[in-house]
């Protein structure tokens, strides 16, 4: 805490901790006796008390002269004060912080369950940001929250709100029912979503939002590890198209290969035969069901490549059929 008190008659909040919300003034009263001054810096305001109750909220920076007329309660309050000699806490000074409240972090604190509406199975979602806000009204949130504590931190105000503010962005998101396909393009309608969907949580404790960010999502690992293996399968469908082998038949072929791989000695050596001559049989098949513009050694080669590319078929499978192609031109 970094009151200063120049030459003992002046009182202000000097070098604030940009964590500090509210902070009093404590030095037991003498500083306050003494003090013909008070100075509000830009983005400071003060809540002046007496008997526990509050008198006077200063929003406006400058100085104020505890000696003047300029603010009701300041006038009398050297009077009070010469009249409670006795009394230290008679009078209470808390600084707050005016300024906006920049980058408070929220996050949904347990994932958010739903059926993704593509994929037709259970995910679990979490999400996280941060945003900014502005106190509008300082005297309540003073009087409800406070309650009289010499310091508020910024945490303090991080637990209150996120508290609050989760689940009404839990229940916009649990019925938006985003698919993982589509979360990342839409972050910033739900940035707009969720600063509409919690502005009367703030407004309610005394606050503005002036900006509501989502940095990003996350989906359980179970659900990552079904969309990969859907994915996986999606390439492979689309590589045997483009290859113009059916799935079904590229599957066997790659089953033959993978169990010709695993065999050891001749067996081994007699499964990549087999494999490989079933290899040629796949491609002379889908040649001949082609349409004879297809039928070209030039796109017989490409299919060749593709399916080599692929390692579906050995170096020496594609050099003989690649040379057996070239030698019917």
């Amino acid at each position: 805490m970094n009151i200063a008190n120049q030459f003992r008659s002046v009182i202000q909040w000097g070098n604030p901790n940009e964590k500090d919300l509210f902070i009093k003034f404590t030095d037991r009263g003498n500083e306050i006796k003494n003090a013909s001054k008070l100075i509000l810096q830009p983005g400071q305001g003060c809540i002046l008390t007496y008997e526990g109750k509050v008198e006077s909220v200063l929003v406006e920076e400058g100085i104020y002269d505890l000696k003047s007329d300029n603010t009701p309660f300041l006038t009398s309050l050297k009077k009070l004060l010469s009249l409670r000699e006795g009394s230290e806490h008679v009078v209470g000074i808390w600084f707050y912080r005016k300024a906006d409240i920049l980058n408070m972090r929220w996050g949904t604190r347990v994932p958010i369950a739903y059926t993704d509406p593509i994929y037709t199975f259970p995910i679990l979602l979490s999400a996280f940001g941060n945003y900014s806000i502005r106190i509008t009204k300082p005297q309540w949130f003073f009087e409800n929250v406070i309650a009289g504590q010499e310091v508020y931190c910024h945490s303090h105000l991080k637990e209150v709100f996120i508290s609050r503010v989760t689940q009404p962005i839990t229940d916009y998101l649990a019925n938006a029912k985003f698919s993982y396909v589509d979360i990342d393009s839409n972050l910033n309608v739900i940035a707009v979503e969720a600063k509409e969907k919690t502005a009367s949580v703030f407004a309610d404790l005394g606050f503005e939002v002036l900006d509501f960010r989502i940095e990003g999502s996350q989906f359980d690992k179970e659900t990552v590890d079904r969309i990969a293996k859907i994915s996986d399968v999606q390439a492979e469908v689309l590589a045997a198209k483009i290859a113009g082998v059916e799935y079904t038949e590229m599957q066997r072929i790659a089953a033959m290969r993978d169990a010709a791989n695993n065999e050891a000695g001749a067996a081994g050596v007699l499964m990549g035969l087999n494999a490989g001559t079933q290899v040629n049989s796949t491609i002379n098949q889908v040649s001949e069901n082609q349409k004879p513009a297809i039928d070209s050694p030039m796109v017989k080669l490409k299919k060749l490549k593709e399916l080599f590319e692929m390692e579906l078929i050995s170096d020496s499978e594609y050099a003989d059929k690649k040379k057996a192609i070239l030698d019917s031109m």
